[in-house]
Parts: C-alpha cells; sequence; structure tokens
C-alpha cells in the first residue's frame, strides 16, 4: 500500500455474521478488523484477476 494510513469506515453486520466472522478471525489468528480487511482484499484480488473494473485506489490499497 503507498499510503499506510488507513481509512476508518463504519461497518454494521448482522450479529450471526459478525460472529462468523470472529470465529473464522480465531482460527486464523487475526482480529475481526483484520479479518474483515484480509477478506475485502482478497476479494479485490480476486475481481482484478477476472479482469473487473478496477479504480486507481483500489489497484494502490491491492499492491
Amino acid at each position: 500500500m503507498a499510503d499506510a494510513q488507513k481509512k476508518q469506515v463504519p461497518l454494521r453486520l448482522s450479529a450471526k455474521l459478525y460472529n462468523e466472522i470472529a470465529a473464522w478471525a480465531e482460527d486464523d489468528f487475526r482480529s475481526v478488523n483484520g479479518q474483515i480487511e484480509y477478506l475485502l482484499t482478497e476479494c479485490v484480488r480476486q475481481r482484478k484477476k477476472r479482469g473487473g473494473v478496477q479504480s486507481p485506489a483500489a489497484e494502490e490499497e491491492t499492491e
């Protein structure tokens, strides 16, 4: 990531989804925030591989 500063984004999740992500994060030895960031980063990378539309900001985040 070119800019080391991270953006804060409010996020609303259902209790069920939060609990699923929290359990997954625990399995992977990550925080819930870390797990969400990991999952979003992987989704962007997969989209990039499939040739999905990319914004310049998203490309910087995945490098």
